[in-house]
């Protein structure tokens, strides 16, 4: 299989196998104009198998969603032909309006114009806890 190089756009590399569409639509990727591609279940050395995402444009990315969806994803940035930036993400000590609180009796239940923000309590276990009922967010 042949995949032309990208000249100037975004790599999303070692997101774990399988998660790459959840990618695509969180990040309404379908909506661009400009060449996307997706790779699903390449090879790799370090982790199996892998997916891939290509994105033939330059914009911006929330990288605190894409930490927190798949922490060990590369986002390689390309100019030219050549990658001219590369991100390690890793889990993302808060997130604002990423996910929401379950809680009933949270404050966030009845303003409804109020952040959600959480923070990452246990980065062992990936549990983030809402900053102000403290009830841990669920995945």
């Amino acid at each position: 299989m042949i995949i032309g190089q990208i000249k100037n756009g975004i790599v999303l590399d070692h997101i774990t196998a399988g998660r790459g569409m959840d990618i695509y639509n969180i990040l309404h990727l379908g909506e661009l104009d400009c060449t996307v591609v997706m790779i699903k279940n390449a090879e790799s050395q370090k982790m199996g198998q892998k997916d891939i995402i290509k994105i033939g444009q330059a914009m911006d990315l929330n990288l605190d969603i894409l930490g927190y969806i798949d922490p060990g994803i590369t986002v390689d940035i390309i100019r030219d032909g050549k990658r001219v930036e590369k991100k390690q993400l890793t889990l993302p000590e808060t997130i604002t309006d990423v996910i929401r609180c379950k809680n009933p009796r949270c404050i966030t239940s009845v303003e409804q114009g109020l952040t959600h923000i959480f923070r990452l309590a246990d980065p062992k276990n990936k549990v983030y806890r809402c900053i102000y009922c403290d009830s841990a967010a669920r995945r």
